[in-house]
């Protein structure tokens, strides 16, 4: 449902987390840092402010990435756009793995604020940086993105972080697929309402307003269609003999999973991994729900006592 990281290229590794920066990041950088050439005496300090920025949405990402794997989900991707970052987390399937993984990131935010505001105490009470006129400027600045940055991803509109908390909370009433649903409804209205405040407000950046509302539309709808691919796997019947050794959730029956040789589409659970096919064996089957790649015998598969028996399930 997120963007890939096409049209990345790889800028560090940090705790096993791979961080991409996309090309259209240095275009918005170019436009961000002309639009602001009056906020400071020197040019260095709108350079420093957007480089504060990308750090500041930097450290966002690796708290929700972090938080993913103190659930047991995984998390190992973080893609910086022009307009933000995207971490790639793929919590457990349980809605208060999902919460914690979302709400770690503006908490990063949130403890920021402190240690921006003790900067400015500083400079204000023991002269740290007095010299420096432009430090003010820049202090303040960074103070205001920090806390605009918490705020607007505060806001109940999906996929922003608030609109995911929403869906997190709705999980507990009404199962995964439906919140995800409310979630994306409530976050087309929230969308309509964001650009066109902003284009009252902020009329001159009508550019980077409608390209924000497209690319938080184009995921609310993706987010839309993943909850009624998420309704219509629940309707399928299930293997009730078999178990995620991760998430606990039961495989659905049918041709779902694709054979990596031939392409065909067969039921692992039916043929104990055996393409019908082409014959080839899967190593491993991967549970729909959660995303982790298990083998034959951590879902439960037993050997054969002999060829052409019946598969033995461990139970």
């Amino acid at each position: 449902m997120l963007p890939t990281h096409s049209g990345s290229f790889r800028l560090f590794r940090f705790a096993g987390i791979q961080v991409y920066l996309h090309w259209w990041w240095f275009v918005f950088a170019v436009v961000e840092v002309t639009l602001r050439s009056r906020a400071y005496a020197s040019f260095v300090w709108n350079v420093a402010e957007y480089l504060a920025l990308f750090v500041i949405v930097l450290l966002h990402e690796f708290g929700h990435s972090l938080a993913c794997r103190q659930t047991g989900g995984k998390a190992d991707e973080i893609v910086l756009w022009p307009l933000g970052g995207i971490a790639f987390v793929r919590p457990p399937p349980r809605p208060a793995a999902e919460l914690w993984s979302i709400a770690a990131g503006p908490l990063v935010n949130v403890l920021l604020v402190p240690v921006i505001w003790g900067l400015m105490w500083a400079r204000a009470n023991l002269g740290w940086g007095i010299d420096f006129p432009d430090y003010r400027r820049f202090l303040t600045a960074i103070f205001w993105i920090n806390s605009g940055l918490l705020i607007f991803n505060l806001l109940p509109v999906y996929p922003l972080d608030g609109g995911q908390i929403v869906r997190s909370l709705l999980w507990f009433a009404v199962g995964r697929a439906r919140s995800l649903q409310i979630a994306t409804v409530l976050g087309a209205v929230g969308i309509v309402a964001l650009a066109g405040g902003l284009l009252w407000l902020q009329p001159e950046r009508w550019l980077m307003t409608l390209l924000m509302a497209g690319f938080l539309g184009q995921q609310c709808l993706a987010g839309f269609r993943h909850a009624q691919a998420i309704l219509a796997l629940e309707r399928i019947p299930r293997h009730a003999d078999f178990a995620c050794p991760t998430c606990h959730q039961s495989p659905p029956g049918g041709p779902l999973w694709l054979c990596p040789a031939c392409g065909g589409r067969f039921d692992p659970y039916s043929t104990v991994g055996v393409c019908p096919h082409c014959a080839t064996a899967r190593a491993g089957i991967p549970c729909v729900h959660c995303g982790a790649d298990h083998s034959l015998a951590q879902w439960g598969f037993g050997r054969r006592s002999r060829p052409g028996d019946p598969p033995v399930i461990d139970v």
